[in-house]
């Protein structure tokens, strides 16, 4: 089975065609046009492709396109980035990368984030990227989790500081540090298929395995699981241990996450942040 919806496929393809005037990718309209948009030859000849195999694709009987194929009928059918995705998508492809925020945070997101004073709140990329934090992280975290700046190298990198930065694992209880470090693992490795032959991910991937830590190992049970919502429980030098329920909202492209730290119900986590929001920022190094 190749994934192909080949039905739904050949419509697309067909109507996005027929939308698509001449003099929008720079062709002379001419008379007798006796159909809407582009002629088949027209599409074939900017995609570099057979107007018969096109023809195959738009009666939903042609063999499954590759991706470069896509590449160029995306490009002569001028699409945008959603319209791109949707059509390798119908004929059973990963869409291409390219979209990803990278380290620019979304003006609404730091809203948001500005609006969130009364819980621990930080923006985080797919890899695990810390861009952004609130007031109530920064008193919470301390200088454990530094958001990204060019000048910190990988020190904004959680998954990074948490297998490099003794002062990370310092902050959770030792019993619970196998999970983490399966979590944060599992975690990346769904980002980086998601990506797919993504640069920037794949050196990540490779500057951790050479850090000479426990991650290669980890990182080689090919164990996958998407961080949505999870209970964390951290030692704060002011407060002791504090226990937080981790909901995470993702943008539409999933590169980016809103996490929140929220009190559990019937916990003390809510007088405890109290607390620090008098005491004001200490350091887990103390």
């Amino acid at each position: 089975m190749d994934g192909m919806d080949r039905r739904e496929l050949a419509d697309f393809i067909r109507r996005c065609r027929e939308r698509l005037g001449p003099q929008e990718v720079g062709l002379a309209a001419g008379p007798r046009r006796r159909t809407p948009g582009l002629r088949r030859e027209e599409v074939a000849l900017l995609a570099g492709m057979s107007a018969d195999y096109l023809m195959r694709l738009e009666q939903a009987r042609s063999p499954q396109p590759s991706t470069q194929l896509l590449r160029s009928l995306a490009q002569a059918l001028r699409l945008d980035d959603d319209e791109r995705d949707h059509l390798y998508l119908l004929a059973g492809h990963r869409p291409p990368g390219g979209r990803l925020a990278g380290t620019h945070v979304r003006p609404g997101l730091l809203y948001l984030l500005d609006q969130l004073t009364g819980v621990p709140a930080q923006i985080v990329s797919d890899l695990g990227d810390l861009l952004a934090q609130n007031t109530m992280a920064q008193i919470l975290f301390g200088d454990i989790c530094v958001p990204f700046d060019h000048d910190h190298g990988q020190d904004h990198n959680i998954v990074w500081r948490w297998f490099n930065d003794p002062r990370m694992r310092a902050a959770y209880p030792a019993e619970e540090h196998d999970y983490w470090a399966r979590l944060y693992v599992a975690d990346l490795r769904a980002a980086v298929a998601r990506r797919g032959s993504d640069p920037v991910a794949a050196a990540l991937v490779a500057r951790l395995r050479a850090s000479g830590t426990e991650f290669g190992e980890v990182w080689d049970r090919h164990e996958v699981a998407v961080r949505r919502h999870s209970r964390i429980r951290l030692r704060h030098p002011t407060v002791g241990l504090i226990e937080f329920d981790c909901e995470t909202l993702a943008t539409p492209a999933e590169d980016q996450r809103l996490e929140l730290l929220t009190a559990p119900p019937g916990s003390d986590t809510a007088g405890h942040l109290e607390l620090l929001r008098v005491v004001g920022r200490e350091s887990f190094a103390g």
